[in-house]
């Protein structure tokens, strides 16, 4: 029963994940009320026991386990592999998961506040209406959902939010902050090519030398945003604030961005 819910759950994972215009429709397919989305199979405390035993290059293989609710806040999870996993509302402050495998795993409504997640991979995760306040997701793949997310602050240096052009048999899969706080978060030299940012805020954002090729910023608010050396040849800026962007005219082809004349630049 457990490992067919979890099917099911990867599966609308993966569609709410690929195409924005289906996400929500997917979204509510998923009954969030059930033992899958509110239990959990295990405790903090029996995970701690768990890698405590692990022989040396072993891994806690949790992938598709229910995890919801519980307080992992703080733990040392490197050795664990979470894909598929749902940890819903799941307090993670502080947590250590760098280079952790978190593809299609389900974490809605959670809290990564100052979590490590460097070199992580979060492909096709969702972790909407989350908070990653401080985290850092540098050199990561974050080809999930993060919609609606406070993410603050957030590291995402050398990150890998790129739509996933190989296979798309299930939609487009890449990086999605529709209306997602990134005030003062730091994307040097991340690679945006085609994410989806609209509405996001951006305020004080350290772009410099992102790659922001094709991406959807409709409606995104770059006030003071560094932009030094950033790439904007077909984003789509329409109704995007870039008035008062840092250092605007250092940023590459931002004459060849989509809807530059319907963009706020007074």
């Amino acid at each position: 029963m457990m490992k067919t819910l979890w099917t099911s759950a990867a599966v609308m994972l993966t569609l709410a994940c690929a195409v924005p215009a289906v996400a929500q429709d997917m979204l509510d397919m998923v009954d969030f009320t059930s033992d899958a989305f509110t239990k959990a199979e295990m405790s903090r405390a029996d995970i701690e026991v768990a890698l405590l035993k692990l022989k040396p290059g072993e891994k806690l293989d949790l992938t598709g386990r229910a995890l919801n609710g519980l307080d992992l806040s703080g733990m040392d999870l490197r050795r664990t592999t979470l894909q598929s996993a749902r940890l819903m509302m799941v307090n993670l402050k502080g947590a250590n998961l760098e280079g952790v495998n978190l593809d299609s795993a389900w974490s809605m409504n959670s809290d990564l506040t100052a979590a490590n997640l460097k070199g992580a991979s979060m492909f096709g995760t969702q972790f909407v209406g989350s908070k990653l306040d401080g985290a850092d997701l540098s050199n990561a793949r974050v080809a999930g959902n993060f919609s609606k997310s406070s993410m603050t602050s957030v590291k995402l240096d050398g990150a890998d939010l790129s739509a996933d052009e190989k296979n798309q048999s299930m939609g487009l899969m890449r990086g999605t902050f529709q209306s997602t706080n990134l005030e003062g978060a730091s994307l040097k030299g991340a690679n945006l090519k085609r994410a989806m940012l609209e509405f996001a805020s951006l305020k004080g954002a350290n772009l410099t030398g992102a790659l922001l090729n094709e991406s959807e910023i409709a409606g995104a608010d770059l006030t003071g945003a560094d932009v030094t050396g950033a790439d904007f040849s077909g984003a789509d800026v329409n109704s995007t604030r870039i008035a008062a962007m840092k250092n605007a005219n250092a940023a590459i082809n931002l004459d060849k961005a989509k809807n530059l004349d319907k963009a706020y630049r007074n």
